[in-house]
């Protein structure tokens, strides 16, 4: 079975093996099924395991991606939640979702691939999904406590229509970059970055933007809009004819 062999002792292995400006002490958990990496994960912080924590799933029978919709979870892919360290006070920081979605982006692209962000929480590969992200952010009062993801990418997994998997856009189903725990460790290292990156919001908002994948048109209260680009918050500018608004998503 594709996937079976991903241990956290081999996430881990691959880690070192790949450069970090800033490196996470991460706690790694594998679990070869579960429900949801989500619930897992909250069970364990409540438990009193402390952010950087990484949990993986080889297979999810019940995840869920954007406004609780069934996210797909085979063998193959990767399917974690990681709670990660953010600063306290969010005013004047990075959109989450953003810099999340351009940290796994910035690990790809030295692979010879282009992926783009669709506005909010996809990374695309020419013009179809490879990976999905659910941005939280923890709150003890008016503080952030940390920063909560669930990243769900495609490697050499079978995909619905629509998708994509990272081995088929490598152009080889063995590709060794597509495997699960080499996979896992290029997503920890994006959110790494994220992390790395959180005050620097113009930073993020301005690369997040040239990769910003920009659909011919969007709907919105009924009506056509065009895309025109990022707000520094995360949100998506958009334009009708002299009308221009800021979409924004909450997760």
């Amino acid at each position: 079975m594709a996937g079976s062999a991903l241990k956290a002792g081999a996430v881990a292995a691959a880690l070192r093996q790949l450069p970090a400006d800033q490196p996470l002490p991460w706690q790694l958990r594998v679990l070869p099924v579960c429900a949801s990496t989500e619930l897992e994960l909250e069970r364990e912080l409540s438990a009193g395991w402390m952010p950087p924590l990484a949990l993986l799933a080889q297979q999810q029978r019940y995840g869920h991606g954007q406004q609780g919709r069934l996210w797909l979870s085979p063998p193959g892919g990767v399917w974690l939640s990681a709670a990660l360290p953010w600063p306290a006070a969010p005013d004047g920081c990075a959109s989450l979702s953003l810099a999340a979605a351009l940290g796994i982006a910035l690990q790809l692209e030295p692979l010879g691939l282009r992926p783009q962000i669709k506005w909010p929480n996809d990374l695309l590969l020419e013009g179809r999904k490879l990976a999905g992200i659910l941005p939280r952010l923890r709150w003890r009062g008016p503080q952030v406590r940390y920063a909560q993801l669930g990243v769900g990418i495609n490697g050499v997994n079978r995909v619905p229509a629509g998708a994509i998997n990272l081995a088929e856009a490598l152009g080889l189903c063995r590709h060794p970059q597509a495997q699960p725990a080499r996979l896992a460790a290029l997503v920890l290292r994006g959110l790494e970055w994220a992390a790395a990156a959180a005050g620097q919001a113009e930073l993020v908002r301005r690369q997040a933007e040239q990769r910003l994948w920009r659909p011919e048109w969007l709907e919105h209260h009924g009506e056509r809009w065009s895309v025109t680009g990022l707000a520094a918050d995360g949100g998506l500018r958009v334009r009708r004819g002299t009308a221009e608004a800021v979409l924004q998503r909450r997760f």
